[in-house]
């Protein structure tokens, strides 16, 4: 049972962090392709949709990781 706790944190956290590099690479590749990075502007707001989407979802699930493993840990 343990180890398919410590597979499914790997998991989780190499999915969060996938999450987060993959919403700055796509805010980073926009933001230089369009020259869009007032995040104030409302033609842009869509692409700031999907970046907080994906940012919060790999932070939410890297700490959800994080205090996963911490709670295994202490059991």
């Amino acid at each position: 049972m343990m180890a398919e706790e410590k597979t499914v944190n790997k998991l989780l956290t190499i999915l969060s962090l996938v999450l987060i590099v993959g919403a700055l690479a796509f805010w980073i590749a926009w933001g230089a392709a369009f020259n869009g990075w007032n995040m104030f502007d409302k033609n842009y707001i869509g692409v700031y949709a999907i970046f907080s989407t994906m940012f919060l979802f790999g932070l939410f699930g890297f700490l959800l990781a994080r205090a996963r493993k911490s709670e295994s840990a202490q059991n």
